[in-house]
């Protein structure tokens, strides 16, 4: 072999080996507190452990490849819940973790041509790095459009040239967004799926920080797809039972769609893919049939906002987010913010920078930390206390 594919050349290295190396070498400040990465700390389900026992012979055969009939039901049911839409489970395939199903649904669905020009994949920046890579390995062209302050920290699609847009085969976003916490309303959705008939795309709504939000239930994109009567098939909603029920281990998750492109999906796992073990199934059932242990994370999160909002008032450019659990921080410098936290005080962050892409001569990540509010709230306080002291004092 003569060497290695150039289509991720020009990848970063991924943000926590990044980390890593950036802090690692560093003796810490204080004892270490790690507010980086998103993995929910909180309490899984009491009902997690029962269920697995009772289902260990299901290790011992091949499982369902798009999910049971059962957990299919339970999604659908959920949808119902929780959007009140109608979407019937051959609309519905389980994933393991939404990073699965975010990479897989572009290789699935998306042309390797449009318009007899290379497509293009609109990404906000900063972004959760997995839609990047799936662009690049469809053969298509990211483009990075700034998720700032002055936007309200989402995309401004519609800002770019009908030429563009025209070009344009899949549209991500993240609401609530992953860093910034900001959420899309009713008519940000609207706007983006009026643009997407226009200019004949499809729309990757990543809603994994759904059951996570401040003060109101995020709006999801299936019910405003319904509202305006969008075609069905220019939709695709990824969700994660990570972030909703404390259960990142389990990767377990669903994509859910049109019924067409759910069927493209199906079919590249039934050849390439890797369907949830029968046990994980059988508790994911379980999980998105019941909300009262998510309304009580949700109320533990929002204790740790209250608290953020305290110990961060007054701080210039500090906002609570709307949603998810992650803190975005103006500083001057983030790696300098971040290497500053480790060494003086041991807690340790994420730098922007490691989220978004250099795009138009400016990193919209550069400038900002990211503060993941996921462990036990006494812990929290100390870590924010730290942080607050250590840079805005």
């Amino acid at each position: 072999m003569t060497g290695y594919p150039e289509r991720f050349a020009n990848l970063p290295d991924y943000a926590f080996p990044r980390l890593r190396k950036l802090l690692d070498s560093h003796a810490p400040g204080g004892e270490p507190i790690s507010m980086t990465i998103g993995e929910p700390r909180h309490p899984m389900p009491d009902f997690v452990g029962p269920i697995l026992n009772a289902h260990l012979s299901g290790f011992g055969s091949y499982p369902p490849n798009d999910g049971t009939p059962e957990l299919l039901a339970s999604i659908s049911a959920w949808l119902k819940r929780r959007y009140a839409v109608e979407v019937s489970p051959d609309r519905i395939m389980a994933l393991n973790g939404t990073r699965e199903g975010l990479f897989n649904a572009a290789l699935a669905v998306a042309p390797e041509q449009k318009n007899g020009r290379k497509p293009l994949f609109l990404l906000p920046n900063p972004f959760y790095q997995v839609y990047a890579v799936a662009a690049v390995t469809t053969g298509a062209e990211p483009l990075y459009l700034p998720a700032t302050a002055q936007n309200g920290f989402l995309p401004d699609y519609a800002s770019l040239p009908a030429e563009t847009l025209d070009r344009v085969t899949v549209a991500y976003l993240c609401s609530p967004a992953n860093p910034q916490g900001s959420v899309a309303s009713r008519d940000y959705w609207a706007d983006l799926l009026r643009l997407a008939e226009r200019h004949d795309f499809v729309v990757f709504a990543d809603e994994c920080y759904s059951e996570i939000w401040h003060t109101t239930p995020p709006t999801g994109i299936l019910e405003v797809a319904r509202d305006i009567g969008a075609d069905p098939e220019r939709v695709f909603t990824f969700h994660s039972l990570s972030k909703r029920s404390n259960l990142p281990g389990l990767r377990s998750g669903f994509v859910a769609g049109g019924p067409k492109g759910i069927a493209q999906i199906r079919k590249l796992r039934a050849f390439a893919g890797a369907p949830l073990p029968l046990p994980i199934q059988r508790v994911s059932e379980a999980a998105w049939a019941d909300e009262a242990h998510v309304a009580a994370s949700r109320a533990l999160y929002q204790q740790k906002f209250a608290l953020a909002g305290q110990i961060f008032s007054g701080i210039q450019g500090f906002r609570l987010p709307e949603g998810g659990f992650f803190l975005w921080l103006p500083v001057d410098d983030g790696e300098a913010a971040a290497l500053k936290l480790w060494r003086e005080t041991g807690v340790r962050v994420l730098p922007g920078a490691y989220l978004s892409r250099d795009a138009g001569g400016q990193n919209p990540g550069k400038a900002y930390i990211r503060v993941a509010l996921v462990g036990p709230y006494d812990e929290t306080r100390a870590g924010l206390t730290r942080l607050r002291d250590g840079l805005f004092r």
